[in-house]
């Protein structure tokens, strides 16, 4: 009984999500009401606050989901430059929700979300290929091209998407730092 409760949760909060999507196709983020999500999901505000705090709690809740699945695109390719590739075709997929949660009000903390998912993706294919954490100097880079990376994302977002997902894996790959390029050849990545 709980875990089906749990599973219903889940799915208004999916519902939930994809009308504030719909909300944010017909106007920024900051004109969206809890009323106009609710309305377009066609339940209740009260249904709405059982599952968010407010419509940025919401945002933050979806943006981390499609994070998840955007990584687990990325993890499926056999090289860095194969799965950033399948991550920018996702992000492309979900165009309007990351183009409207990058422009909102309090972006910062979804940037920084995608910046700590995207540092714990990359340490982990470290420490699984290596069987150790990096040394500090080399986490000190892999963080410095983490933050790049997220910053070049977000300006790819916000600014159209025009370069295809291959030229913007293309130029990540290009940008990172020679030891970690050396790392990752070395583990057969690149």
């Amino acid at each position: 009984m709980e875990e089906q409760r749990e599973r219903g949760s889940e799915a208004t909060k999916y519902r939930l999500a994809r009308a504030m999507e719909e909300c944010m196709r017909r106007m920024p983020v900051e004109a969206v009401t809890v009323t106009n999500v609710a309305e377009t999901c066609g339940v209740t505000r009260q249904t709405f606050y059982r599952n968010f705090l407010d419509k940025y709690d919401l945002i933050n809740w979806y943006f981390g989901k499609l994070l998840e699945r955007s990584f687990e695109h990325m993890g499926s390719g056999r090289t860095i430059a194969e799965g950033l590739e399948r991550k920018f075709e996702y992000i492309r997929k979900e165009r309007v929700f990351f183009t409207a949660a990058f422009r909102a009000d309090g972006t910062n903390s979804l940037k920084e979300h995608d910046f700590e998912a995207i540092m714990a993706f990359y340490l982990g294919v470290i420490e699984k290929e290596t069987g150790a954490a990096p040394e500090e100097d080399l986490r000190f880079l892999l963080e410095l091209y983490c933050r790049g990376s997220v910053a070049m994302t977000v300006k790819w977002v916000l600014g159209g998407m025009k370069e295809a997902p291959a030229e913007m894996s293309r130029r990540l790959v290009a940008a990172l730092p020679e030891p970690l390029r050396q790392l990752f050849a070395r583990l057969s990545l690149l």
